[in-house]
């Protein structure tokens, strides 16, 4: 009985930001439904293969070629609150389920479209991945060292902190708006868009002339030598974050640094000294003994975990942080909820395992349920 509990959601099934948008909103308990490809339902594999981005819904498998095809999904609307999709701009539209058609037959709904470049723009039909979007936003050439090439932050900014993430939120405003409005729109959630909103802060820096555009030389992009990651003498990492004037002097003491001769934290005069010896005073311990002094003050410190590692930590495992689901560890829901509880609402489904249940509870009979299985408009998990 998540916070969303009640809300339907149709996603037609893509890959990458889309499905993360759904399964944010699954976790929070709204219904999502993922209409599949009709190929697929006798594929022995997980939907787009990933087991997290379609977790918690049910799985429809429909033939969008097929004029009943089309139809059954439009059948689908009308019950539902919203769809998400993330074909390029107009492929719906050739389809029969562009906005148009779909608002035509439920005004109330919620039209969630997911692209990189945005419906429209001079880029809007070309194709393009994670990395280009965050580089055209202003955001992948701020992420790296000083002298050295950008660095791809996976694909978090792009594909799931400003696309994903931002479509998300979009849906969940439409359909707040429709509940007083009794009318639906289109929301365009462009990665573009979102990577670029993520560095708003960097904007406002840059605006006032505390930000240089030379990477790795401010206060958060590893130029400043107290918000950064060290090696430690078995191999391992660390990373502080020191920045306030308190913690920064705590960073010294725990860490026995010299520093009489050194200028004010903030006079980056002093930025390659201060460097020279935090390298060499972590260099002289390990992860463990590093974790020993320094976990749980006010240093502002943690250990750097690969997944493997970051999954039994104390912290991660107190909240419940990863939790094991489906046979694979994963992220649990977030955010958390005092009263409305997030939950897993259960596996990433198998393309068309729910054909027959889904049409049924959105008000087909069972003659109509018979007779897009045997036309091919509709197709079941094959057993």
């Amino acid at each position: 009985m998540g916070p969303l509990h009640g809300v339907k959601v149709i996603e037609l099934a893509g890959i990458g930001p889309g499905p993360f948008a759904g399964t944010l909103l699954s976790d929070m308990g709204a219904e999502v439904v993922r209409v599949e490809r009709a190929e697929l339902a006798t594929s022995a594999t997980r939907p787009s293969g990933f087991i997290f981005d379609g977790r918690g819904r049910r799985a429809v498998t429909v033939d969008l070629k097929h004029p009943d095809g089309v139809g059954t999904v439009l059948r689908l609307v009308e019950r539902a609150d919203a769809l998400i999709e993330g074909f390029r701009p107009g492929v719906t539209e050739r389809l029969g389920l562009g906005p148009d058609a779909c608002l035509a037959r439920n005004p109330r709904l919620v039209y969630g479209r997911m692209t990189g470049w945005g419906q429209h723009g001079p880029l809007a039909q070309a194709a393009g991945h994670d990395l280009n979007y965050i580089a055209l936003a202003g955001a992948l050439a701020h992420f790296g060292r000083v002298g050295q090439p950008p660095t791809p932050p996976l694909n978090m900014v792009g594909d799931y902190g400003g696309g994903g993430m931002f479509l998300a939120f979009g849906v969940v405003c439409g359909v707040l708006e429709a509940r007083t409005s009794g009318q639906g729109q289109v929301v365009d959630a462009a990665m573009v868009d979102g990577a670029a909103y993520l560095m708003g802060a960097m904007w406002g820096l840059r605006g006032m002339g505390g930000f240089s555009e030379e990477r790795g030389t401010n206060l958060l992009d590893t130029g400043s030598p107290f918000y950064d990651v060290y090696e430690t003498a078995d191999g391992e990492w660390v990373s502080i974050g020191s920045i306030e004037p308190q913690f920064f002097a705590q960073l010294l003491e725990l860490t026995g640094i010299e520093h009489d001769d050194l200028p004010h934290q903030m006079d980056r005069s002093g930025w390659p000294l201060l460097r020279e010896r935090l390298t060499a005073v972590f260099k002289a311990k390990t992860r463990a003994e590093w974790v020993d002094v320094l976990e749980g003050t006010d240093v502002c410190f943690a250990a750097v975990l690969p997944m493997s590692e970051a999954k039994a930590h104390p912290h991660v495992v107190a909240r419940g942080i990863v939790v094991e689901h489906d046979d694979i560890d994963q992220p649990a829901p977030a955010p958390r909820f005092s009263r409305t509880a997030e939950e897993i609402q259960g596996p990433a489904a198998l393309p068309g395992e729910h054909s027959e249940a889904v049409l049924a509870d959105y008000g087909f009979s069972a003659d109509e349920v018979d007779a897009l299985l045997t036309s091919g408009a509709v197709t079941r998990r094959s057993r």
